[in-house]
């Protein structure tokens, strides 16, 4: 029964893009969402081409108290010799979020399912918070 097969293929494939669209809503639809996602993939394009200066300039003011230039340009060095240079990434999701009671503050969590030349299936962790001149910086980052 070839019809039957092909109908519930049909069926599996329009549920799993329901999904999908009720699990991802536009980034139009909330401009936080698309700004900064705008401002995370700017700072990733950065990440890929090493630019230690680029990113450790454009992170959030709480980047900068975590971590040193110094040891942030270390870090990236220890990732890019354990990972290798970045094939390519699809985002997996992007959520807004108002910190913690220790952390309070206005962010967005992106995560990312990407492909690196050492690392075929590694996740990338981007966090994002809005600074008080309104614009998004990155305030956190993790390879895993």
């Amino acid at each position: 029964m070839p019809g039957a097969h092909g109908s519930r293929r049909k069926a599996l494939l329009a549920l799993a893009c329901g999904a999908l669209a009720v699990s991802f809503p536009a980034f139009g639809q909330d401009p936080r969402l698309s700004e900064a996602h705008s401002a995370g993939m700017a700072w990733l394009v950065l990440v890929d081409a090493d630019d230690v200066a680029g990113t450790y300039d454009s992170a959030a003011r709480r980047f900068h108290d975590a971590m040193p230039r110094e040891q942030w340009g270390q870090a990236l060095q220890a990732a890019r010799d354990q990972f290798g240079r970045n094939l390519r990434r699809a985002i997996v999701s992007i959520q807004p979020s108002s910190g913690t009671p220790t952390t309070p503050g206005e962010f967005v969590v992106m995560v990312f399912r990407s492909e690196f030349e050492k690392r075929p299936d590694a996740v990338e962790t981007l966090t994002l918070e809005r600074e008080a001149d309104g614009k998004w910086r990155v305030a956190g980052y993790l390879m895993r």
